[in-house]
């Protein structure tokens, strides 16, 4: 077996140390290490740093730095070097400081052979231990990296199957660390690309991610989701885990997930060249995470988005088979999108498929119109800006009933139907413009403090992305330069005050650098904040 080698620092400004030791080292370790010699305390740490040796023997009086602060120095970037210290006879006790920083021995100059051999036999016995416990080390963390995934698969499978629920869940636990008692799932679902709310070639994207990037992809998942249980891939889907200590998942930590989803989307498109997308399901108790699983997969089916949340969607409704339900779901995608023409066609199409289906059966017909009447008005008051008064609708039951034909029907229902997408349109107008008037109200009072885009949302209860969209769609402008435009317009007239300082309006006006705030202001005005105010005060 190949012997061990070691590497070897003699730093002493005295050459025949060096040489004794140099000429001891070679006559009882030939073959068994490599050697570097210093003669000073800089040297040591320089040449310490370079070489990175297994053992110092360190003088303690050294030229400049002495040798206590080099092992200090060398101990900062070397953990587990072994320091002999070197001292004359009287310098003994200032040795003893040295046992302070771990040192393995010290000898007294001038050195003893047999002494030496000793001391250096004991080092590479030591270095032999540690390293066979870093070898031990490494092949457990190469073996549990190797039956972690299948730990971790186990638990998914258990959560989600039930199998033996109780007794392998908890064992599960333990050998994972999962402390939590509920959580949520991803699913993490690809293809050769999205078209709609699927994933073309589910079953050729699945066994190329079996055969060639699954383990890329989970470690992006393990990277992104730190927390997360991985399992292995079910046909063209991933299911993860993630442990939750709370029954209800906060604003930050929804934003915080889906951000990071957005960002473990992004990073496996690039590492695979496929396209991915993940829903996210609600956060439940450990034995409902099928549910939870479940609501991320419908998340996902019911959106186009490559991020998806569960708590986003409505509850869904089972149909009659043939029942046209791409049509009913488009009249009031329409509505709510403010597209009254669209919405119109839709239910012009859904009134004709009624009477070619069930064209004998006028009452159910009837009732059907007005159930979507009465929808159509219940999105638009929860739209909001519309009154809504308790007897608007008194006559509509009469009305109905007392129509002769389809064709009048028709007339009544699209009638209907025209004037809550007129009204949706104007109330979405409204509520968005009351939105941003909200906004703008809360940047005016707050546009002097510290403020970013999370603040403003969180301060709504909107979504981060979803309101700066409403605000460049409004104002024209971003969130960042109507902030700007607000605290240049502040201190423009700021600066028309003569006691004044720079200084002072800077911080009253937002900013805490006066150098950043003087170039954004010269950036806006074409002068300097100082040239400002020396312009309006000769005026």
């Amino acid at each position: 077996m190949k012997e061990s080698m070691y590497r070897i620092l003699l730093a002493d400004d005295e050459g025949i140390v060096l040489n004794s030791l140099s000429f001891i080292i070679e006559k009882n370790f030939s073959g068994r290490y490599e050697l570097e010699t210093a003669k000073t305390g800089l040297a040591a740490i320089e040449t310490a740093e370079r070489f990175r040796p297994d053992i110092v023997f360190m003088d303690i009086q050294m030229p400049g730095i002495n040798g206590i602060d080099a092992m200090r120095e060398i101990r900062k970037f070397s953990a587990n070097v072994i320091f002999v210290v070197l001292t004359a006879y009287d310098k003994f006790d200032y040795a003893k400081e040295a046992i302070g920083l771990g040192v393995l021995d010290y000898l007294n100059k001038p050195v003893n052979r047999k002494v030496v051999v000793e001391v250096i036999e004991k080092a590479m016995e030591t270095i032999d231990i540690r390293r066979e416990r870093r070898k031990n080390d490494l092949q457990i963390k190469e073996r549990m990296e190797t039956v972690m995934p299948i730990i971790e698969n186990g638990f998914i499978y258990s959560i989600l199957f039930q199998e033996r629920f109780e007794e392998d869940v908890e064992n599960y636990m333990n050998l994972l660390g999962i402390t939590a008692a509920y959580g949520c799932m991803l699913a993490v679902v690809f293809g050769d690309r999205q078209q709609g709310n699927y994933m073309t070639n589910a079953v050729g994207t699945s066994v190329k991610a079996q055969i060639d990037y699954y383990p890329k992809v989970r470690e992006i998942l393990k990277d992104t989701f730190p927390e997360g249980i991985v399992g292995n891939v079910s046909a063209n889907k991933i299911p993860v885990f993630m442990p939750a200590d709370e029954l209800k998942m906060t604003y930050n930590k929804r934003i915080e997930m889906i951000e990071q989803s957005r960002l473990a989307v992004r990073s496996m498109n690039k590492a695979t060249g496929l396209s991915f997308r993940i829903g996210i399901g609600g956060v439940c108790k450990l034995k409902d995470a099928l549910q939870s699983y479940d609501g991320a997969l419908k998340a996902l089916y019911s959106t186009k988005g490559s991020v998806a949340h569960m708590d986003d969607l409505p509850i869904a409704v089972e149909y009659e088979e043939n029942y046209p339900v791409e049509t009913e779901e488009a009249i009031f995608e329409k509505l709510r999108d403010g597209k009254t023409e669209e919405c119109l066609v839709q239910a012009d199409k859904f009134f004709d498929w009624m009477v070619s289906q069930y064209g004998d059966d006028e009452m159910s017909i009837k009732l059907k119109v007005l159930e979507f009447v009465m929808n159509g008005e219940s999105v638009m008051y929860r739209n909001g800006g519309h009154l809504y008064r308790f007897d608007s609708r008194k006559n509509y039951l009469q009305e109905v009933f007392e129509i002769k034909g389809y064709e009048a029907l028709k007339k009544w229902f699209m009638d209907k139907m025209r004037g809550i997408a007129a009204a949706m349109v104007k109330g979405s107008e409204d509520h968005t413009n009351d939105l941003i008037r909200q906004a703008q109200e809360y940047i005016d009072s707050h546009f002097h403090k510290d403020m970013s885009l999370d603040d403003i949302s969180r301060e709504l209860n909107i979504s981060p992305y979803y309101f700066s969209k409403l605000f460049k769609e409004v104002t024209g402008e971003n969130f960042v330069e109507y902030v700007t435009g607000r605290r240049m317009d502040r201190a423009k007239v700021l600066l028309k005050k003569p006691d004044k300082s720079i200084k002072e309006i800077c911080a009253e006006v937002g900013y805490a650098d006066p150098n950043y705030f003087s170039r954004i202001f010269k950036k806006y005005q074409g002068v300097s904040p100082t040239e400002y105010k020396e312009n309006v005060g000769a005026n």
